[in-house]
């Protein structure tokens, strides 16, 4: 595959908030693209403007127990799985099933059809990471049988099994770690920092910190991300793993004086206990990403927070 290419692609999680954003962006390359989700943590607004679309179809459909699609497949991007804290406390073994079952039924998909495959990862699998930043050749340091392992420990095992898959089968892999990603299409309350408290300074509520407030998150906008899954599905040969986020870091805290500024909101901030297993540094090292992808973020913190407050101060209806 090169740049400009078309094909025809299926994206697992594309009525998610960054799959809905991958399915536009490969839509506008040219590709017919399959949508599938079991609207588990979405309701299909986010692609509701594509039903009808030439192009686009939506398919409803739990891959952990199959995934079956006509025709033939050139790109298989792997996103499906609850993603926010709030969705895989509540959904925990369905979470370990996106990360096994789900992503062996996408592995096979890819195979039979000779497709390459793009398994969305997590900056997650570095756990509380000890090594700063964190580079791609570092094993992470997660608790294993803790609360956030639900879905730490299913992408680290999606990771190994894609990469057994490429090294057996012959599958045409690419494995990104996504670090936190912000913008249009999160969900009020689901539990990301960045909605949170964005949907608080917008309602008057309090911003609520858990611990601190001193850990630190480095924030990637969603056209950035998409742009680097678009560049490691045309990276034919690169199989990864390859960082994609931002790597300007900042606390929890500073996340929240920004917030409370550029919506001109005087809500004040409390601290509530701090959450198990929470980072307590979290930025890329993204030198892999701009060397085999030719890929860096564009877009600032400043300018990505206003284009959100600006889509959920139109839609706080949603909540």
């Amino acid at each position: 595959m090169t740049g400009g290419s078309t094909g025809r692609a299926v994206v697992t999680g594309g009525a998610g908030f960054l799959g809905s954003h991958l399915c536009e962006a490969l839509l506008a390359r040219g590709y017919e693209v399959v949508c599938v989700d079991n609207l588990s943590t979405s309701d299909g607004t986010n692609v509701s403007h594509l039903l009808g679309k030439e192009g686009f179809s939506l398919v409803r459909a739990d891959i952990t127990e199959r995934l079956t699609i006509d025709g033939p497949v050139d790109v298989v991007a792997h996103l499906a799985s609850p993603a926010s804290p709030a969705d895989y406390f509540r959904l925990p073994l369905q979470t370990l099933d996106a990360g096994s079952r789900g992503t062996e039924a996408c592995l096979r998909l890819a195979a039979e059809q000779g497709a390459r495959y793009l398994l969305a990862s997590t900056s997650e699998v570095y756990g509380d990471p000890i090594v700063h930043p964190q580079p791609e050749t570092y094993w992470g340091n997660v608790n294993p049988i803790g609360p956030r392992s639900v879905y730490d420990e299913s992408k680290r095992f999606a990771e190994a099994l894609s990469m057994a898959w490429a090294r057996e089968r012959g599958v045409d892999v690419v494995i990104v770690r996504i670090f936190n990603t912000y913008g249009p299409r999160l969900r009020a309350g689901d539990g990301r920092v960045v909605s949170n408290f964005i949907v608080q300074a917008l309602t008057g509520r309090p911003l609520t910190i858990y611990g601190d407030g001193r850990q630190t998150r480095s924030l990637c906008y969603q056209s950035d991300l998409i742009s680097g899954l678009v560049a490691a599905l045309d990276a034919r040969g690169v199989t990864g793993p390859v960082n994609l986020g931002n790597p300007t870091e900042l606390t929890v805290l500073e996340l929240a004086s920004q917030v409370l500024e550029a919506t001109g909101s005087s809500s004040e901030v409390v601290q509530l206990e701090a959450l198990q297993d929470d980072p307590a540094r979290r930025q890329p090292d993204i030198t892999r990403a701009g060397e085999l992808l030719g890929w860096a973020p564009e877009v600032t913190l400043t300018d990505g927070l206003l284009r959100t407050i600006s889509w959920f101060a139109k839609r706080l209806d949603l909540k």
